[in-house]
């Protein structure tokens, strides 16, 4: 499965980089295969796993904030395997060509 979340912490001011810093350190510690973007963060693995390492992160952004916003999208498809890089990759060769990352 395909998951795509953000996490915003509410009323701690316009620059959040730093609870992005944190987030991100979990993610990456985890060994689950993502992909950030200037939106959120993509990450593959299996439902349970995923929706472990986003209440992980969730609750890290909590401690430092009184508020937080967390946004999850689900791309679920049976027998998919490397989705994150594949459906990147079926684009690219529609278009024949490489898109920017």
């Amino acid at each position: 499965m395909l998951c795509e979340f953000s996490i915003v912490p509410i009323g701690v001011g316009s620059s959040i980089g730093d609870y992005v810093a944190k987030v991100l350190k979990i993610i990456d510690d985890s060994a689950m295969p993502y992909k950030l973007n200037p939106m959120g963060t993509v990450v593959e693995g299996d439902m349970e796993k995923v929706f472990e390492l986003i209440k992980k992160c969730h609750n890290e952004v909590l401690k430092n904030s009184d508020r937080v916003l967390t946004s999850i999208t689900i791309d679920d498809r049976k027998g998919a395997v490397d989705s994150i890089n594949r459906k990147v990759a079926a684009i690219e060769k529609r278009l024949g060509k490489e898109l920017k990352k």
